[in-house]
């Protein structure tokens, strides 16, 4: 939700200062943040006036406006700045292409990642599901455990595995059920990343004769 407030520290008192909502800065100074594509792409659908004040007119404006829209990442944005010759405009590349590094990391992990369903076996009647690494894919896990313990009227919690990483525990034999209700909830988790697991209790050896 977009803030608007009234700050004694403003240039002019009693102006109104808008906040965005994707760096939380004030909207004159997202150009110094490392989120400014994104930063901009708000302010355009959110206040399209407050945009052309600021990114549409005057030449700095211009050159930040190119450097926000390179797609080849650091070095593109960099070989922008160096066009341009602006020491300001260098830093803000470097910072951009900071932030793309960043995203694209954090895409390469969504990639590479496994949602682990796994089906414990406790006693012969007894049985869990434990649900691995859906944090990746920006899931909000007290949510997810909520919301299975609701779907499938059973207990559903969070622990710690032996990596002590997140898992959400629930209480009963639901994996594949667990799999299709993620596909339907979160399409943003592909199919191929959802692993099915087994992880049945050992038998204990025979005593010798």
């Amino acid at each position: 939700m977009t803030e608007v407030a009234t700050t004694p520290s403003a240039p002019h008192p009693g102006k109104e200062v808008v906040y965005c909502d994707i760096c939380t800065f004030p909207v004159e100074y997202c150009e110094f943040g490392a989120s400014l594509p994104r930063c901009q792409k708000w302010l355009e659908a959110s206040h399209p006036d407050l945009y052309t004040r600021l990114y549409s007119t005057g030449e700095l404006a211009e050159k930040l406006q190119r450097v926000a829209l390179a797609t080849g990442g650091a070095k593109t944005a960099t070989a922008v700045a160096e066009v341009e010759g602006d020491s300001d405009t260098k830093k803000l590349a470097k910072a951009i292409g900071k932030e793309e590094a960043k995203l694209k990391r954090a895409l390469d992990k969504k990639e590479s990642t496994k949602v682990v369903i796994k089906r414990i076996e406790r006693t012969k009647k007894k049985r869990l599901t434990s649900i691995a690494n859906l944090e990746v894919f920006d899931i909000d896990l007290k949510k997810a455990a909520k919301m299975f313990a609701g779907r499938f009227a059973c207990g559903s919690s969070l622990s710690k595995n032996n990596q002590n990483q997140d898992e959400i525990v629930i209480q009963g034999d639901v994996s594949e059920e667990v799999k299709a209700l993620i596909l339907k909830t979160w399409p943003a988790v592909p199919e191929a990343n959802i692993q099915l697991v087994e992880d049945k209790k050992k038998k204990k050896d025979e005593a010798p004769a």
